[in-house]
């Protein structure tokens, strides 16, 4: 399964001031997968250690941080001696060890031949607590779910990921391929970008199939939120995650503490909250009521929508069937609206690493996203149908006069001041 992170670990190994790295993201997004296969297809080794109930490993690091005794015992460990610029070195669930991490800090200074990835999840490194962090010794990576263009290649249309990334993506060389990428699209809001989930449907084309790995995935995070939190605030994760398909369904979208549970006030959850928060599992998404750089100066952070990190696991979770979309069923047309602005969501965190805004007027226009482009503030108005007019958009535009202003829907329309790109094309917004 091909990943486009993959890029950015092969710049990693050609630099020549590389430091450690830890590829950090939500558990079971296919970072260890990924890195097996980097150091299988461009090292002449790879050294693969997981801490996760490991003892004996973990006591290799337990003596001291003298980096060649402990490249020497984890040749040792593993019956094959470990050679700087050949060898990839793989520390996996390193959250698990926390002297392992110290350690990078030493291998950066005293060893940086030797190249050493990490994978991490959020919640464990977060929860990791080593007594002295390697702040500024390591280099960083976040891997998110598979992207709509990691899922265009992983339903084996190579060439047609190939095109559009090389094209211009003008509404003449992407409307020949309109019905192909429209089909694609409603596959993944289906199927959803966790790795486990898309080789099932590859190997199956069995949405029966499908949803039982999104429920196994589902039921394992709901495991993580009693294996490390203490029992008062693991029936508060819960009440919070199970809420947010409703939450979101509501017109409004905004995320009321009250609605987890009723009686319940923001003090009593928001700890739950940051919890679901570092562990990557949601998006917060603030809103702004002016737009100015930085934009974070401008949010009201009590008021936001609550997103999934998987579009996938949102529609499993919401009990939305494949025939709301395979028949674009009416009757899901309010929810589905939701799961279009959780799906753009999650492809503007994958092109930028940032979480966006959104915007509310005092009245009742409402910006779905506000994206800082640079110097540059742009309005993303999502629509979930084909024909939408967006006065809201408007409203904005006439209000702030934004230097470009962005709809995407299944198809672009012709609004006069307006960048209309379509849905399945939005992974190439940086180029457009």
């Amino acid at each position: 399964m091909q990943r486009l992170l993959t890029n950015n670990l092969l710049a990693w190994k050609n630099n020549p001031t590389r430091k450690p790295l830890i590829v950090k993201g939500v558990r079971q997004c296919g970072k260890t997968y990924s890195l097996l296969d980097f150091g299988k297809n461009n090292y002449q080794d790879t050294a693969y250690f997981n801490f996760e109930d490991n003892q004996p490993l973990s006591q290799i690091f337990d003596q001291d941080m003298d980096v060649k005794r402990l490249i020497t015992e984890l040749g040792v460990l593993r019956n094959k001696a470990i050679l700087s610029q050949t060898t990839l070195i793989i520390f996996d669930e390193i959250q698990f060890c926390g002297k392992a991490l110290i350690s990078l800090k030493y291998f950066c200074e005293l060893a940086p031949e030797y190249h050493i990835v990490c994978a991490g999840s959020l919640l464990g490194l977060a929860l990791s607590r080593p007594s002295s962090f390697p702040v500024g010794k390591v280099d960083f990576l976040t891997m998110y779910p598979l992207s709509f263009a990691e899922f265009i290649l992983a339903s084996g249309e190579t060439m047609l990921y190939d095109y559009l990334k090389k094209s211009p993506c003008t509404p003449e060389t992407v409307t020949p391929f309109a019905t192909k990428l429209e089909g694609l699209l409603k596959l993944y809001l289906i199927i959803g970008g966790m790795p486990e989930v898309v080789a099932e449907w590859s190997k199956t084309g069995d949405v029966a199939k499908v949803e039982a790995v999104q429920q196994k995935i589902i039921d394992g995070y709901e495991l993580d939120f009693a294996k490390h939190t203490q029992p008062p605030v693991f029936p508060r994760l819960s009440l919070i995650w199970r809420s947010i398909p409703n939450q979101l369904a509501r017109e409004s979208g905004k995320f009321i503490f009250s609605h987890a549970k009723k009686g319940l006030r923001a003090k009593d959850l928001e700890d739950a909250l940051e919890w679901l928060l570092n562990a990557g599992l949601v998006y917060k998404v603030a809103k702004i009521e002016k737009p100015g750089i930085p934009l974070s100066a401008y949010a009201d952070q009590s008021y936001f929508k609550l997103y999934l990190s998987d579009i996938g696991l949102l529609g499993r979770m919401s009990r939305l069937p494949a025939s709301a979309w395979l028949e674009d069923t009416p009757a899901f047309k309010e929810f589905k609206g939701a799961v279009i602005e959780n799906f753009v969501l999650c492809e503007l965190i994958n092109l930028q690493g940032d979480t966006p805004y959104y915007w509310k007027s005092a009245n009742t226009a409402e910006v779905d996203f506000i994206v800082q482009f640079g110097d540059k503030i742009a309005p993303i108005e999502v629509k979930s149908t084909k024909a939408s007019k967006a006065k809201s958009l408007v409203a904005y535009m006439s209000k702030y006069k934004p230097e470009v202003a962005i709809k995407t829907s299944m198809v672009p329309g012709k609004n006069n001041g307006v960048k209309n790109i379509p849905l399945y094309n939005l992974w190439n917004l940086p180029k457009l």
